[in-house]
């Protein structure tokens, strides 16, 4: 099974409705997902937007099933009010997909993150590093509250605990730069593994390392080589950003401060960049990392849709990418 079947679902049906004019690449980031994904999220950020403004409850499945006595009670008990049902929680990610659960093990269940930008560049992470897959512990910690897992729970069924808990679900990242030029606009579906090229917990390691360096030469401070490659090994322990981005209590403090990492993409790191000639304007592309799998994902969708031109762009970082691109007729 294809441990993200939902990503390649979603691509397929935003493909089909690009094709039937149901939106265009103009269209609010927002309305393409609920549009061509809505029955399949068990997380959407702004409910009260998708509701509103694009018709999709995400509650309306679950209401129907359990009756609306039972459905509010079993809201009720994961402490969901009517506030929370209907919010812009502002929390991350925007959207997560329900997973599927074969012999006990899960798959699916992908995070979604939208990026939108008027230039050619990809708008800032505010909140988390971009990375390949997370898990919902992570996710909590980054938000600093489990309503993400309390909603997704619900959702999916599932007890926010466990092996659910710590299941690790793919990343993705629908990047569209351009938003406001039709003819220069890109959109794209990236895997994550396109922003994680060194893994995260030697990330942060160096950006400690290059915070104290920044420090010693700024104060001129005089430190002794074998002092400070006990404070470098020190150091090189600070990896878990479940643990960095925590709240902390400081005596004799009346806040509690809390470390929010923000990341600025490499433009190497962009594929709507000049280094990436290949992702054309007015496209829709799904950018994966190339693997046995995903050559086989390939096959898979030029069947669904016969139109999409394929090829590999080399990650100057991180090596070979399968781009399935679809491209609006001029």
């Amino acid at each position: 099974m294809i441990e993200f079947s939902d990503i390649t679902d979603f691509f397929i049906q935003a493909v089909d409705k690009l094709k039937n004019g149901e939106f265009n690449l103009s269209s609010p980031l927002e309305e393409i997902v609920l549009r061509s994904a809505g029955s399949n999220l068990a997380y959407v950020d702004h409910r009260k937007d998708a509701l509103n403004k694009y018709g999709v409850d995400l509650w309306k499945e679950l209401r129907e099933e359990f009756g609306k006595g039972e459905f509010n009670e079993l809201l009720k008990k994961s402490k969901i009010d009517e506030n929370l049902k209907y919010s812009d929680s502002q929390q991350f990610p925007d959207f997560i997909f329900k997973v599927k659960e074969t012999k006990g093990e899960f798959t699916c269940g992908s995070l979604l993150e939208l990026k939108d930008s008027k230039g050619g560049n990809i708008a800032s992470f505010n909140s988390t590093i971009p990375t390949q897959s997370k898990t919902l512990e992570e996710i909590d910690v980054i938000n600093g509250r489990n309503l993400v897992s309390r909603i997704i729970s619900i959702i999916d069924r599932k007890s926010p605990e466990g092996k659910y808990y710590t299941f690790e679900r793919r990343c993705f990242y629908l990047v569209r730069t351009h938003s406001e030029n039709q003819k220069k606009t890109k959109t794209s579906i990236v895997d994550g593994s396109f922003f994680e090229t060194i893994p995260k917990n030697h990330l942060l390691y160096q950006v400690f390392y290059q915070i104290l360096h920044n420090h010693i030469k700024k104060k001129e401070l005089k430190i002794d080589s074998n002092t400070l490659k006990q404070v470098e090994k020190v150091l090189s322990e600070i990896t878990d950003q479940t643990i960095i981005a925590s709240s902390r209590d400081v005596e004799g403090a009346s806040i509690r401060p809390r470390l929010r990492i923000m990341a600025e993409v490499h433009s190497e790191g962009n594929p709507h960049s000049s280094n990436y000639p290949q992702i054309s304007e007015k496209s829709f592309n799904l950018i994966l990392k190339s693997t046995p799998q995903t050559e086989k994902i390939k096959s898979t969708l030029l069947k669904e849709i016969p139109e999409l031109k394929t090829f590999t762009i080399k990650h100057k970082r991180n090596g070979d990418h399968i781009v399935l691109q679809f491209s609006l007729k001029p």
